[in-house]
């Protein structure tokens, strides 16, 4: 089992406005970048977008360590996730789970991977979340 480090980021001028996601992964020696866009979106859309694409990328079981800026990434996953799906992706309070087609996704694409969610703060020097920030606003900027 290859292990594999992903860095993701959203970014968002407006929310909802035109947004941007990037990822870098690490795995074996070799980098690979990942970018892209909405027209319309939000931010927490596009931090999930990234973790999705990221997985997505993979093309066999791994074991993965997502770095993430965004504390609505992991706790959605690494907390949340399963009392949404028991409680038919209502929150606590009823209501229907936000952005519950992406965190749909993104659960089936961990589902295939041994996946461990790290946080790391924002804007900190970390070079991997650095450069994810940097793609993610380059997909800001193509959709403006």
């Amino acid at each position: 089992m290859s292990d594999v480090e992903i860095y993701t980021d959203g970014a968002c001028r407006g929310n909802p406005g035109p947004g941007g996601w990037g990822v870098v992964l690490f795995s074996g020696g070799q980098q690979k970048e990942l970018r892209g866009g909405v027209a319309d979106t939000t931010n927490n859309r596009m931090e999930l977008t990234a973790a999705i694409q990221g997985l997505a990328t993979l093309k066999r079981s791994c074991k993965v360590t997502v770095y993430t800026d965004s504390q609505y990434l992991r706790r959605g996953i690494s907390e949340w996730l399963a009392s949404w799906k028991k409680n038919d992706w209502r929150t606590k309070g009823k209501r229907p789970v936000k952005n519950a087609d992406l965190w749909q996704e993104l659960a089936t694409l961990a589902a295939k991977h041994n996946v461990e969610w790290l946080w790391v703060k924002a804007h900190s020097g970390n070079p991997g979340n650095e450069r994810a920030d940097q793609l993610a606003n380059i997909g800001v900027e193509e959709n403006l």
